[in-house]
């Protein structure tokens, strides 16, 4: 049999490669303990798609060897990152939610500065974009932030950006996307933040070095109990990330948030969450918009 002849059998059966119960519990399990993701069993053909660009890579063409080689010695330190970064949904967009956004510049910063005395050099504001995918959230409100400091001479700010998905992450700080994924920027703010490509790059848009240098990224996992962050963050971006935890994890994701959230900074969390029965100390400002008490 041909080279060609045995490629393409491997291929077809990866194709019709089938995840069976019993390994879909032992992964989903896995994946739940580590980043706290959770998987029903009606993910299970979702699960299945993204693993086999996996079992692709690694020339395996059936489930039961991805998870004879996983759970291995060795296996799980080797591939925990690369199944993390192919399981992770990174849903995100530029303006995504804006009136967060105009909130954020029109009610919360001002109060912050003047209540709190923050946006000096000394004592700046700390905002975090805690799940930022690919980057789109952090450089809005990097944009924002830049738009607002004109107007406030002397105000200072930093951005930090956390993501479990390395790959994601490494998307980010390329800051380099797509022409379409720009719509919702207005154009003026396009002219003024973003440097269009040009050759075969055409089609291509990167963030200006100037907004690039307002954004630090970083490796994060909620799970963990230790965050590693030391300055009290004045403003927390935490959107359309809880949906994927069961209710405990979501509790105690918030709670390590609330601790390095300022007495009187703001969290926002997407419009499809809600923190309805969880014992914080939060009080709602807005629609998905809450202060420390």
């Amino acid at each position: 049999m041909s080279s060609a002849n045995l490629t393409g059998t491997k291929t077809n059966n990866l194709h019709n490669a089938v995840m069976s119960a019993a390994d879909f519990s032992r992964l989903s399990g896995l994946i739940s303990s580590l980043c706290g993701i959770k998987l029903p069993p009606a993910k299970k053909t979702m699960l299945e798609g993204r693993l086999r660009k996996r079992l692709r890579f690694l020339g395996m063409d059936n489930f039961p060897d991805y998870c004879k080689y996983l759970f291995s010695h060795g296996g799980l330190d080797e591939e925990c990152l690369h199944m993390v970064d192919v399981v992770t949904t990174n849903k995100t967009d530029f303006f995504r939610e804006p009136q967060h956004f105009h909130f954020l510049t029109q009610k919360a910063l001002p109060e912050l500065t003047q209540e709190l005395g923050l946006g000096s050099r000394e004592n700046r504001i700390q905002i975090w974009s805690a799940g930022c995918s690919t980057g789109e959230e952090p450089y809005t409100l990097a944009m924002f932030l830049s738009e607002f400091s004109c107007t406030y001479p002397g105000w200072h700010f930093s951005i930090l950006a956390t993501d479990i998905s390395t790959r994601a992450l490494n998307t980010a700080r390329r800051a380099i996307y797509a022409h379409e994924t720009i719509e919702p920027v207005p154009l003026p703010w396009r002219k003024k933040y973003l440097l269009r490509s040009k050759g075969k790059d055409r089609g291509l848009v990167c963030m200006a070095p100037e907004i690039r240098e307002l954004v630090t990224f970083r490796y994060l996992n909620f799970m963990e109990d230790n965050y590693g962050i030391r300055e009290p963050q004045a403003v927390i971006f935490c959107r359309n990330v809880l949906i994927y935890f069961e209710k405990p994890m979501q509790l105690a994701v918030l709670q390590r948030l609330c601790r390095h959230l300022l007495k009187g900074g703001y969290l926002f969390i997407g419009h499809s969450e809600t923190l309805h029965g969880l014992d914080l100390p939060l009080v709602q400002s807005a629609p998905t918009i809450y202060r420390k008490i």
